[in-house]
């Protein structure tokens, strides 16, 4: 398979929504998501997708899953191809040999949580959003107080913080999402919720992170997203992957600067290069800069799991 899969039609079954980079069926008793391999920057879609991220998405997250288990419930039932391209069938979908190679590693079948309004990031670096806010409240020379926390001066682009903090955000369907206090999150989803989806997520994140350092990166931030399933908080969607998450190589950490990361920092780089304006359509990314992207997804996966993609 040489080619990106940027579009899934199953014969038989109705596809129920289509994201930036998951293409969703709603299914009896479960739901599937199909990861693709479309990449978008700047909340704009790409003409051109990225060969293997969306098998990257899958396995990454599904080993995350397993992983976290202990930590909290998620939604995942199975990856399997097998055992999902007969539940589909099932469901009255007409598989055929072609069907079967588009959708090879790259499907979550998964419970069918009832999703929460709130995106839970969690940082444990001073990068991205949360330095531009830093900068903005003069963070540098006088401190900061940003989503409850206080916040020393001195620090540096992309430095440690004291202790990871957890800055959740409503989700948007396009565009970017907004940050919100501890209080919208209440109002949201109640108290109770609200305090549980903070211990988790953090609790998810320290896991994580070291796991990341024992395999020499830098897991900076990471945003989360649960849903309730039979009255308990799950773990929905993808786990810390490169889509949602931002690596770093340890070795080659320096804070001050912007560092480099598992992600699609090279789609960025370009865009930015190229005096595109941000607006749709997206121009086409070179193959180069497709290829080096495409090879920094499976890189991550490797580092992270210890082993190549299944092929």
């Amino acid at each position: 398979m040489n080619e990106p899969i940027l579009q899934t039609d199953i014969p038989g079954l109705h596809r129920h929504a289509a994201g930036k980079v998951r293409d969703i069926y709603l299914l009896s008793d479960a739901i599937l998501l199909v990861a693709t391999d479309r990449i978008s920057a700047f909340d704009v879609v790409m003409p051109n997708g990225i060969l293997h991220k969306g098998r990257v998405l899958t396995q990454l997250s599904k080993y995350w899953f397993q992983r976290l288990r202990p930590l909290a419930a998620t939604h995942l039932i199975s990856t399997e191809d097998e055992y999902v391209l007969q539940r589909l069938q099932e469901e009255g979908a007409v598989i055929t040999e072609e069907t079967a190679r588009r959708l090879a590693g790259r499907c979550t079948l998964g419970v069918r949580a009832e999703a929460l309004p709130v995106e839970c990031v969690v940082r444990g670096w001073l990068a991205g959003s949360l330095w531009q806010e830093y900068l903005h409240e003069d963070g540098p020379k006088h401190g900061a107080i940003l989503h409850g926390v206080p916040l020393p001066a001195g620090l540096r682009e992309c430095d440690r913080l004291p202790e990871p903090i957890f800055t959740p955000a409503t989700k948007a369907a396009s565009g970017h999402d907004e940050n919100i206090g501890r209080a919208e999150v209440e109002a949201l989803t109640g108290r109770e919720t609200a305090q549980a989806l903070e211990e988790t997520s953090l609790a998810l994140y320290n896991e994580a992170a070291r796991h990341a350092e024992r395999a020499g990166l830098i897991l900076a931030d990471t945003k989360f997203e649960f849903g309730m399933h039979r009255g308990a908080l799950t773990l929905i969607d993808e786990a810390l992957t490169p889509d949602s998450s931002r690596y770093w190589e340890a070795s080659m950490y320096e804070p001050g600067k912007s560092q480099p990361s598992y992600d699609k920092q090279f789609v960025r780089d370009w865009l930015l290069a190229s005096g595109w304006n941000r607006e749709p359509p997206g121009p086409l990314l070179p193959p180069e800069v497709a290829e080096r992207t495409s090879q920094k997804y499976c890189e991550a996966y490797q580092r992270l799991c210890g082993r190549a993609l299944p092929e």
